[in-house]
């Protein structure tokens, strides 16, 4: 093993200090200028002795100089060939061990070599830091070597020791013994540990947990339960006490803080010691109860406070001083009482003590307006830190909002701070003033200006302050302050910015998104101008992302018109230099037109003033984009396709074909096109611009291929014509309904017949007498022919009549002709006409084409046919629902009669009509005989009209369910509708009638659920009205009622009914399952543990509500149970809640407090940048660290707060921490001191140096002299041989 010493001042300071202790041989009086013997000076090296010899005193000496541990170090260890894990030797330094240390350098940073022994064993050499070693030799060992395993048994209270903190131990036990040891679960029963690794560290790994477990063996724990009041005198004044018992037993003792209500002391350590702490602490308690007693005092809760003093420090103060112990109450408490705990002569100076600190401090106040308040704080703070400065002691508070100003300190200091703060009010009234201003809000970031360029001149020219709100605020108000003559200046300039700005004239111009970024320009040049040239006009472009084309102008109506003109005339310029033309240029052509250094291409640009894009050498494309004003455009492409014609055989077709073939010929994305273009050696065929209505298509490349192009083009147009043949033809827009007929009966015949496709103009359709045939030639002349046959049979108009009974005529001609209207449309344009009322005839008049007028004449003789079928019925359906029969508009009975071609009659509305009376009896034996049939939905209906089952019956329903007094056998007339038409059609039609009457059905649900039902601001009772079409009632709050109301149509009320049903059922699941939600569980918590309950911004208590699925309620401040804390939720989860709670309090509760001194030198390293080292440590081991304040008295000590356990390893940690940067500090001033120039250093008293001065020195026995460092006999040169003169003390001489 190699390493690295390095010998400080500090550690020969040490070495020195451990040689002095020791007896020297001669007794030296002790002074000041000291002399070491050589003995002391230069101990002889330890001697190996025998095995029974004790060491030598001298070997004592060189012992206690401590060693120091080097930063790089080698490990070298040996695998045996058995336990290799890869045994392939004939690659060695190329096969998986070699891959393996590869891996593992790579991962901890340190360096593997390997060698191969006689034996073919493996030699490993790992050299690194400590750290790297370590975790390189377990990967090695867990890599490289078979693995064997153990167990060993220790009780399962131990395991966590193995463990320790956050698994440190087990994995320095890891890294030490290079094995993997698996501990039981805690839950698991089991208390064997599992070891897994080479036999050598198994058996490290097994005595380590041993020693581990035999070491809690001999651990005692006590518990005390002594009164609250006594710990103080326990504790000792700072706790000196305590810490006196703990140094001279060695035991741990943990005293919980006056915040924690609790008597229980704790002490831990070995079992002797545990003892004597214990009979100390007993005799404390015993001696303080039997000789204290106590006075009580009221003092204002405001000063206690002072009485406590920072930390509680004054209380300890006062103990110190007259060994007082001075009992606050809790500051959440009302309390003023203090109880003083002492001795009796005691307690009188206590007692002053308790009243001057009381009194030391004073709070006084000062009044000033709220806007003086930043004024008197002064820029960054100057003014009010100059007070603060000459007066540290006192407080000084400023309220927003608020025109106090709180002072607080020594009475004395706290009266000269207010009366600077009051001069410092009175001169800055004297040169100071305010002004508020009232500017529209939208106006606010134009008076700011761009990145605030006009607030901040008027801020520097006129000296003064200037607030604008922010725009969340949404408020006019805009306050200036300062000099009273720059305020009003300032108003002055802001109102007269604000009436400019009310003058302006906004304007929105449509310009095409594409175009913004020309007119802006490269870096914003060209828009730069345009604002130079309009200077008073603002421009706003719209947000790239937005996709708007509104470009907006704002400044003064006249500039703004000047403005808009000019940017038109740009947009006008861009829109005609931006036409393009693509021209399709063989891509072997390119280079030629590109030419020589690209002349060419540069000579076209400029004589033609375009922009010519040619795609990249490794694109497919051959199309060249032209850019510019169109004329130039096409000279441009005349001179490129000149070049091309001029280096080949370019030959140019054109080709009609009627554009209407165009897509088709085209295919889907140019598919077709293209695969003729392909196949014919890549000719470029041009087709115009949709729309154009240009039959010319160009076909250019070389000669053959043209022609063969030209062929297959013509060739697959003829196809396409063949198979889109169209012919059009013209007929009157009154035939059209005829050629189609009823339902399209017609023309799908013809359709049928000829396989020809037959399209009718739509209403949109300019022409409404085009009918266009497409199809095969022959199909569609066939088609054409058999329209036009019936086209003309129209046009051949004729006159005949017909006899139609008188009584009939009524109906044809009633509501204005609408029958005669029908048929006339129906029948291409047919006029009938019937005799004038007056006239007793029966001859009715046709007149039109000869096929329309027989079509006319059957359907008229239809019609009389229904009409002498026609026979009336009555349907009774009470007044009140005939509104809802007819549905909005009448909607619903006109379908019906459309449907069942009846004509339905309503009755005159009764306005006097009382309850629903006399149904039964009015109805005729088939609407019985309809309802008593039991189909659907009247079995319902008859449920809730008993009535019309039963004409006799005097029970009668009524809206709300009650009976009514027997009613008159005669039906209502308002209540009788009539319909007449065919007798199956009008009974069909009644039928339907009654399906449309509403009925209402009560639905029991409890009250309770009413406003669950009802929903937020009624949302779920619509949603249920809307969903099912109904009318939901529910009853007033005061009537308590359970009854609710659904009103519909049968098969809607029922489905509701079922709707409602199921919704009750899952309202009373969710009220069962809030019941249980709302358990409450209180739980008893001292305020001061509840921030650290809630934890920081929420986090703890927010887990626990998240952990539990709880609600957890805090007290609030004026409650009077400020300690309970109340969890609702399901019972399981707030006992969960309540366990996770006290969980945490006890934790705080064990919490104890310990102080450790550090070197106050090695503070800022342990605390680290911005304190994130010490953060970092707090949270690793969960404790809170204080470092003394900067000046402190004792600025070595540290105070850790936390659980015994964690403050202990907290302290331990620390202390490693101090002793390795206690090294770098050592070095650091040792090297600082070295570096000091001559001058620095301190001067002594100049003499003759004597050098370094030892007594009993070999060369100063008898017969001996000092050495002389010039004899080469005495100091040979290597290499020489010198004879040897005589056999000095020094012993022989080796060469």
């Amino acid at each position: 093993m190699s390493s690295v010493a390095v010998l400080t001042p500090e550690s020969f300071a040490e070495h020195r200090s451990g040689l002095r202790d020791e007896e020297t041989r001669g007794g030296v009086p002790e002074d000041e200028a000291y002399i070491p013997t050589y003995l002391e000076a230069f101990p002889p090296l330890p001697e190996k002795g025998t095995p029974g010899e004790k060491s030598s005193e001298l070997t004592g000496v060189w012992n206690k100089i401590r060693p120091i541990k080097s930063s790089v170090i080698t490990q070298v260890f040996h695998v045996p060939l058995e336990e290799r894990r890869y045994k392939d030797n004939s690659q060695f330094g190329e096969g998986d061990e070699a891959k393996v240390c590869v891996d593992i350098m790579q991962k901890t940073g340190a360096h593997i070599e390997l060698s191969l022994a006689k034996d073919q064993g493996l030699s490993i050499m790992v050299t690194g830091k400590l750290d790297s070693v370590m975790k390189a030799r377990k990967e090695i060992v867990a890599r490289l070597q078979t693995q064997a395993s153990a167990t060993v048994t220790i009780p399962k209270e131990h395991h966590r020791f193995v463990i320790g903190k956050n698994g440190e131990k087990l994995q320095e036990l890891e890294l030490k013994t290079a094995t993997k040891i698996n501990i039981p679960r805690p839950e698991d029963p089991s208390n064997q540990i599992k070891i897994t690794g080479t036999k050598e560290g198994i058996e490290k790994a097994r005595h380590e947990i041993l020693l581990i477990s035999a070491e809690q063996d001999k651990r005692a724990v006590e518990r005390l339960n002594l009164e609250k009041a006594f710990h103080p005198f326990i504790a000792g004044a700072f706790n000196k006490v305590v810490q006196e018992i703990m140094q001279e037993t060695g035991a741990r003792i943990n005293i919980p803080p006056p915040s924690v209500n609790k008597d229980e002391i704790i002490i831990t350590g070995e079992k002797e010691p545990v003892s004597q702490a214990l009979l100390r602490i007993r005799k404390i308690y015993e001696d303080k109860k039997r000789k204290t007693t106590t006075i009580s005092v009221e003092v204002k809760k405001s000063q206690h406070k002072y009485i406590i003093g920072p930390k509680g420090n004054t209380l300890q103060e006062i103990l110190d001083a007259t060994g007082v112990s001075v009992e606050m109450p809790p500051l959440e408490s009302s309390s003023e009482t203090i109880i003083l705990r002492g001795e009796p002569d005691k307690l009188g100076p206590a007692l002053t003590q308790v009243y001057a600190k009381a009194k030391s401090v004073m709070v006084a106040e000062v009044t000033a307006p709220a806007w003086l308040h930043r004024f008197i704080i002064g820029k960054k703070g100057q003014n009010i830190g100059r007070i603060t400065q000459q007066l540290p002691k006192v407080h000084i508070e400023f309220t927003d909002g608020d025109e106090k100003i709180t002072l607080e300190g020594p009475t004395e200091e706290v009266e000269l701070a207010q009366a600077q703060i009051q001069e410092i009010i009175r001169d800055l009234l004297s040169r100071m003033d305010y002004t508020e201003v009232l500017i529209d809000q939208r106006f606010h970031r134009h008076l700011i200006g761009k990145n605030g360029a006009n607030i901040n001149r008027i801020k520097e020219q006129h000296k003064v302050s200037v607030r604008i709100p922010p725009d969340n605020e949404k408020s006019n108000l805009i306050r200036i302050e300062g000099d009273p003559q720059g305020v009003q200046l300032a108003r002055k300039e802001l109102l007269e910015m604000a009436a400019r700005m009310e003058n302006e004239r906004t304007k929105d111009l449509i310009i095409e998104q594409r175009f913004h970024r020309t007119i802006i320009g490269q870096k914003g040049e060209k828009i730069k101008e345009i604002r130079d040239k309009f200077p008073e006009v603002i421009i706003n472009f719209p947000d790239p992302s937005q996709k708007s084309d509104i470009v907006q102008l704002r400044g003064p109506k006249n500039e703004v018109e000047k403005c808009a003109k000019y940017l038109q005339k740009v947009i006008a310029e861009l829109i005609e230099n931006s036409f393009s033309i693509p021209v399709p240029i063989f891509k072997q052509f390119h280079k030629n037109i590109i030419g020589k250094g690209g002349a060419n291409i540069k000579k076209i640009r400029e004589e033609t003033n375009t922009k010519i894009d040619l795609p990249t050498e490794n694109s497919n494309s051959e199309v060249i984009l032209i850019t510019g004003k169109k004329a130039n455009c096409e000279g441009a492409r005349d001179r490129i396709l000149a070049i091309q014609r001029e280096l080949a055989n370019i030959k140019e077709v054109d080709v009609s074909i009627p554009a209407k073939l165009h897509n088709s010929l085209i295919g889907a994305k140019g598919r077709l096109v293209r695969s003729i273009m392909e196949e014919c050696g890549g000719v470029h065929i041009h087709f115009p611009s949709e729309g154009s209505g240009s039959d010319k298509v160009t076909i250019r490349g070389p000669g053959e291929e043209v022609e063969k192009a030209k062929r297959q083009l013509l060739q697959l147009a003829e196809e396409k014509q063949i198979n889109n043949y169209s012919v059009e033809l013209h007929a009157k827009p009154e035939y059209h309904k005829f050629l189609i007929g009823r339902g399209g009966a017609n023309i799908r015949k013809v359709r049928d017949r000829t396989g020809a496709r037959i399209i009718f103009p739509t209403p949109e359709d300019k022409d409404q007498e085009l009918i266009t045939i497409v199809g095969k030639e022959d199909a569609v002349w066939q088609a054409q022919h058999e329209l036009e046959n019936l086209i003309r049979n129209l046009d051949n108009v004729i006159e005949d009549w017909m006899m139609v009974d008188p009584k009939y005529h009524r109906h044809f001609v009633a509501r204005r002709g609408h029958v005669l209207r029908e048929i006339a449309e129906e029948y291409g344009g047919v006029t009938v006409s019937f005799p004038r009322t007056g006239v007793q005839s029966d001859r009715v008049i046709l007149k039109g084409a000869k096929d329309c007028v027989e079509a006319a004449k059957r359907r008229i003789l239809e019609i009389i046919s229904d009409l002498e079928a026609q026979v009336v019925l009555e349907c009774i359906i009470p007044q009140r629902f005939h509104r809802v029969v007819m549905g909005a508009k009448g909607y619903k009975v006109q379908q019906i009669t459309r449907d069942h071609d009846v004509l339905i009659k309503f009755p005159e509305r009764d306005d006097n009509s009382g309850l629903y009376a006399g149904v039964a009896k009015s109805l005729s034996s088939q609407t019985l005989k309809v309802l008593q049939t039991g189909n659907s939905p009247f079995q319902l209906l008859a449920l809730h009209f008993p009535c019309l089952l039963s004409p006799g019956s005097e029970a009668q329903s009524q809206e709300n369910g009650d009976v009514s007094p027997e009613l008159d056998s005669a039906p209502r007339k308002c209540d009788t509708i009539l319909i007449s038409g065919r007798k199956e059609k009008c009974e069909a039609a009644r039928a339907a009638l009654l399906a449309l009457v509403p009925i209402t059905v009560d639905v029991d649900v409890p009250f309770d659920l009413h406003r669950y039902i009802i929903g937020q601001k009624g949302a779920g009772i619509r949603k249920m009205m809307e969903e099912y079409e109904v009318n939901i009632s529910v009853p007033q709050p005061e009537q308590q009622s359970d009854i609710i109301k659904i009103t519909g149509l049968v098969p809607n009320v029922e489905r509701a009914r079922v709707g409602l049903l199921e919704r009750v059922k899952e309202l009373q699941a969710e009220q069962e399952d809030r019941a249980l939600r709302g358990f409450k569980l209180m739980v008893s918590v001292e305020p001061k543990y509840h921030p650290k309950i809630i934890g920081k911004k929420g986090a703890v208590i927010s887990q626990i509500r998240k952990d539990h699925d709880v609600t957890i309620q805090f007290p609030d401040k004026g409650d009077e149970n400020q300690d309970l804390i109340t969890i609702t939720g399901y019972e399981k989860n707030a006992e969960g809640a309540r366990d996770a709670i006290l969980k945490i309090v006890s934790d705080l509760e064990e919490m104890v407090s310990e102080d450790v001194r550090l070197d106050h030198r090695v503070h800022a390293r342990i605390i680290g940048g911005r304190g994130k080292a010490i953060r970092k440590l707090m949270e690793e081991f969960r404790v809170d660290i204080r470092f003394p304040q900067p000046g402190s008295s004792d600025p070595d000590r540290v105070t850790v707060t936390g659980l015994p356990e964690n403050v202990d390893d907290a302290i331990d940690h620390m202390l490693n921490l101090e002793e390795e940067y206690m090294m770098d500090v050592v070095e650091t001033e040792t090297m600082a001191a070295y570096m000091k120039p001559p001058s620095r250093l301190e001067e002594e008293p100049r003499g003759p140096a004597k050098g370094f001065v030892v007594r009993d020195a070999p060369w100063n026995a008898s017969g001996n002299k000092a050495p002389d460092v010039s004899s080469a006999e005495e100091f040979p040169v290597f290499g020489t041989g010198v004879v040897p003169k005589q056999t000095s003390v020094w012993g022989p001489k080796k060469y």
